[in-house]
């Protein structure tokens, strides 16, 4: 993989991840409160879930 990839991929991450704070930091602070509340199990398969779909769609667009 080239280091122009790599930091083109973190960047978009970055993009992306202050796209919500950005628009609505009232709607962030409130989906933090309840991920807060979730069982450790729930937001451990919502993580898992999230990178087997990242991987599928990067498998897909690659």
């Amino acid at each position: 993989m080239a280091w122009q990839d790599l930091f083109s991929a973190i960047a978009l991450v970055f993009i992306i991840e202050g796209l919500l704070p950005f628009i609505s930091p009232a709607s962030l602070r409130k989906t933090y409160k309840r991920i807060a509340d979730m069982p450790d199990q729930v937001v451990r398969i919502t993580g898992f879930m999230s990178m087997i779909l990242g991987v599928l769609l990067l498998t897909f667009v690659r």
